[in-house]
C-alpha cells in the first residue's frame, strides 16, 4: 500500500525531508508560476527569490501568477494508492479546481485508488501545518477514513495570519482592494491581516513600524485561540524580522513549537519583500 502526500508549491516545500518523523513518505509538490512579460519563475525551490523580487519591483508590465495543470497534478500522485493533497484556497487560485479534475480522472483511470483533497483556505505555513500533521498520521498507520476525517477536522484549527509591507501584488491581481493596498503604500506602514474562513483575504490592522506590526500578530494569534502549540513562520527576504516574531512568541509561550523558513516564489510574489506569514494551532473556527 502506497501512501503518498503532496501540495501545491505555495506551501513552500518540496520535500519532507525537514519534517520530523516523515522519512519514507512520498512526497509530491505541483508548482505554481509567477509571469511578468516574457520572464516566468517556477515555484519548484529553483527560483531566485531576492532576483524575482527586485524584478518585479521594478517591472512596470502586468504580472500574476499561474496554477498547476491537470497533468502537473497527476503526475504528483507518484502512483500512489491513497494520496492526500493539501491546495491552496480555492477562493484565490483555481488550483484547488485543477487538482480536482487530476483526481477525478486518476481515480476513473485507476479503479481501487483513493484521493482526499484538503482545501486549506489558506497557503504558505498554515499548509506547511496540515502537510506535518498528514505526516504524523500516516507514520502512525491510521486507516484512509480516520486520516481523512483526523486531517479535515485538524485544518479547521489551523489559521494564517500576515503583515505585509506592500500589497501591490495582491491588488493587481484582484486579492485585495485598492483601497486597502493603498495603506500599505504609507511610509512605515504594514497592513495585518488573517485568512478568513471563506478562504479570502481580510485585514485587520494597519500599524506604523515593526514593533506595532508584529505586536498586532501576537494579538491575533491570541484572539485565534492559540495556547502554547504550533507556529510556521515564513518571511520574505527578512529572517531577522521572522526571528523577532519567533522570539516574542516564545516569550509568550514558553512551550511554543516555532520553526522559520523563506517563502517561496508564489508566497513572495504575493507577500513581497519584508512580508511576514505565520501559520498557528488555535481553537477550532
Amino acid at each position: 500500500m502506497k501512501r503518498v502526500i503532496i501540495a501545491d508549491s505555495s506551501a513552500d516545500l518540496t520535500s519532507l525531508d525537514s519534517l520530523p518523523g516523515a522519512a519514507g513518505i512520498p512526497f509530491g509538490f505541483a508548482p505554481l508560476k509567477v509571469t511578468a512579460g516574457e520572464r516566468h519563475f517556477v515555484d519548484d525551490g529553483t527560483a531566485d527569490i531576492p532576483a524575482m523580487t527586485d524584478f518585479l519591483a521594478s517591472y512596470q508590465g502586468r504580472s500574476g501568477t499561474a496554477c498547476p495543470s491537470v497533468g502537473e497534478w497527476e503526475a504528483a500522485f507518484q502512483d500512489g494508492d491513497e494520496v492526500f493533497g493539501v491546495v491552496m484556497t480555492s477562493t484565490l487560485s483555481a488550483s484547488y479546481e485543477s487538482a480536482s479534475m487530476a483526481r477525478e480522472a486518476y481515480e476513473a483511470a485507476h479503479p481501487g485508488r483513493r484521493v482526499h483533497l484538503i482545501d486549506s483556505l489558506s497557503t504558505g505555513p498554515e499548509m506547511r501545518l496540515i502537510v506535518e500533521e498528514l505526516a504524523a498520521l500516516i507514520a502512525a498507520g491510521l486507516p484512509y477514513e480516520d486520516v481523512c476525517d483526523a486531517i479535515d477536522a485538524y485544518r479547521r484549527r489551523t489559521h494564517l495570519a500576515f503583515a505585509l509591507q506592500s500589497l501591490t501584488n495582491l491588488a493587481n491581481n484582484g486579492r485585495v482592494s485598492p483601497t486597502v493596498a493603498k495603506l500599505a503604500g504609507l511610509l512605515g506602514v504594514r497592513v495585518v491581516a488573517r485568512a478568513s474562513q471563506a478562504g479570502d483575504i481580510e485585514p485587520i490592522a494597519k500599524c506604523r513600524g515593526e514593533k506595532k506590526a508584529l505586536a498586532a500578530l501576537l494579538d491575533e494569534l491570541r484572539r485565534g485561540g492559540f495556547a502554547g502549540g504550533k507556529v510556521r513562520i515564513s518571511h520574505v527576504l527578512d529572517e531577522p524580522l521572522a526571528e523577532r516574531l519567533a522570539n516574542l512568541v516564545v516569550d509568550a509561550y514558553p512551550t511554543a513549537d516555532v520553526a522559520l523558513h523563506p517563502a517561496g516564489a508564489l508566497c513572495s510574489f504575493y507577500a513581497e519583500r519584508g512580508g511576514l506569514l505565520v501559520g498557528y494551532e488555535g481553537a477550532e473556527a
